[in-house]
Formats: structure tokens, sequence, C-alpha cells
């Protein structure tokens, strides 16, 4: 079905708490931003630097038209802020959104906490969250790939909390939507690790050996086939497993402690749009992945054909790009 893009504006945000710092590198191979980005970054209440880039609509205000709401993207294991900005940032930017990619700490080009791993689904949300209440006048559509879809998760189940002050309620500010994209299910990894263990095991010593062992780093047609379609060109797929090389300087997680608080608690009477996405090839989040995710949360899931887990890079990138926006468009009705 054809959805026309009713282009809606907000009026000028003013994003005080971010502290613009000239400051060395913490990547080797650094993300050269488009026309009409930029990075900066936001500090967090424990005094550590979170990346941002930054697009904003290229749609001109208009103060008497319905507000579009921000978006803000959340990356996955071995991704950071970059990933977006390659294709989604400049497509939502262009259809009228202000769009904001989110490096998480220990990622890209933003601070590292100390410890081994950098930090867990409260932590990780917590850092999201407080982005959002210093900087946003709207509630934004939240939009998280694999690991960044359930750190989304865990942001959605605390926002419906009864907050016991006002402190607490502006703790998960309120959201106008949420898209899980090729998300990592509510209760975890564990059970997609077991179904390829049982039904597709060299599937699962791919993965394992890929993910678990960083093969995916050294290995130009592993990482192609763990991320990306297989017409994946040969030079895209390098400069994409150059940039991942460099983008987790530390897990996001202790996956063991991660497993053990899951799954996210369900909540009910959730007000929340949510769209669940995934993709055909997945090589990472099979399709009962997907469908757990769209149950826990009684939404449809959209399966896109012709794309692997890395839909916002890959070769056909505009196939999620646009049932995201028709959904967007759906939201700001």
């Amino acid at each position: 079905m054809a959805v026309v893009l009713s282009i809606q504006h907000t009026p000028k945000m003013t994003l005080n708490p971010f502290a613009v710092l000239n400051k060395p590198r913490k990547t080797r191979v650094p993300y050269e931003l488009k026309q009409g980005q930029s990075r900066i970054f936001h500090q967090l209440p424990s005094g550590l630097n979170m990346e941002v880039i930054i697009q904003k609509s290229v749609k001109e205000k208009d103060p008497d038209s319905k507000n579009d709401p921000p978006l803000v993207f959340v990356h996955g294991s071995y991704h950071s802020a970059w990933c977006w900005a390659e294709h989604w940032l400049p497509f939502f930017s262009n259809s009228g959104f202000d769009c904001f990619a989110l490096s998480l700490l220990g990622q890209g080009e933003s601070d590292a906490p100390s410890g081994t791993v950098a930090g867990t689904l409260q932590t990780h949300a917590g850092d999201v969250a407080d982005f959002i209440e210093r900087n946003l006048s709207l509630p934004p559509v939240l939009l998280g790939h694999s690991f960044g879809g359930l750190i989304i998760q865990y942001y959605i189940a605390n926002m419906r909390h009864k907050p016991h002050s006002a402190e607490m309620q502006n703790l998960y500010p309120k959201l106008k939507g949420a898209a899980l994209i090729c998300s990592v299910p509510p209760s975890g990894n564990s059970g997609l690790v077991w179904r390829y263990l049982f039904s597709k095991p060299i599937a699962a010593f791919k993965v394992t050996r890929s993910l678990a062992a960083k093969a995916f780093q050294t290995s130009l047609p592993l990482c192609r086939e763990t991320f990306f379609s297989a017409t994946m060109e040969d030079n895209l797929v390098l400069r994409y497993q150059e940039l991942m090389k460099e983008s987790s300087r530390m897990p996001l997680f202790d996956l063991r402690k991660l497993n053990a608080s899951l799954p996210v608690p369900k909540m009910t009477n959730c007000s929340t749009e949510i769209l669940v996405l995934g993709a055909k090839d997945d090589f990472i989040v099979d399709a009962e992945g997907l469908n757990e995710t769209a149950r826990f949360y009684d939404a449809p899931p959209i399966c896109i054909e012709g794309v692997a887990h890395d839909m916002m890079l890959d070769c056909s990138w505009e196939k999620g790009a646009n049932v995201i926006l028709s959904w967007l468009n759906g939201l700001s009705r």
C-alpha cells in the first residue's frame, strides 16, 4: 500500500547539555561525516561523554503544523553511531525528521567506563534516557538494532513503572514510539543459540566463531555472512568490517549476567506504539526470535525479504527505511 508522507515540523530544539570537545579520536578508522551531519558529545551525570551524530531535518519548519517526533537511534554490539549515519540519517532527515544517533559508552568515540564491560541494560538505558530528558523537547521515537533493541525494551518496561516521585518519572521520559529492528528478543540471545545448536549446528558454529571469537574482524566472507547480504560488494564489506573492528573497545555487556537478568519485565496496557521489524536473511536473529518479540508486545511482526541483519547498512537498506517511514507517517496522524 502506498503511503503519502505528510511533512510536519517541530520547533527548533536547544541542545544545551552537549559538550563539544576537541579531543583525540578513540578509533583508528574514524567515520567521516556526510554533508549536514555533526558530531558532538553529550555529558552524562557520571562525567563521561557520549558521542552523538546529529542530522537535522532539511524541511523548513512550519510552526503551525503538527510536530514530527525526533528520532533517536541505538546501535548493537560491534557498532556505534556511524552505522545509522551511513544511510538512514540522511534518508529520515530528508523526510522531515531530526535524527540523533548515539554511541553507547565504550563504543565509537564515546568515553569508556571503568571495568571490563561497557555497562548493563540498566546503565545503557539510563544513558539513553538522560540524553532524551536533557535535550529533546518532544517525546521521541527510539529505534534500536540487535542488542540496541533489547536496551530499548528495558527502557519501555521501566517507563511504564508507576513513579514514586517526579524525579523517578523523569528517569525514563515518555516516547512517541519505538522500532525494534532485528532485535534480540525479550528473553535474550540464549534461545537463539540453543535453536541454532539443535537445528543448524554448522550455523551455530559460524555464529559463535564470528561473534564470540570475533572472527568476523579478520574474515571477509564470515563478516558478509554474519551481517550482510550475499550480494554485498567486497569493498563495502571491507569498509564496514574495518569500522566495526574499531567500534567496540569493550563488550556492551557481561552476557552471563545479562541473560540471568532476563526476560525484560512484561508490561500491560502499553500505550507506546511499537514496530517489530526483522530481516528474512538475518544470520543472527531467527524467525522465532522475531516472533517472540512480536508476541511479547502484541505487535504484528514484519519480516523484510532480501535484507540481512545489518538492515541499515545492507545493499537494500531502503527497504527497511521505507517500512519505518510508512509506520512513522501513521504515528504522525
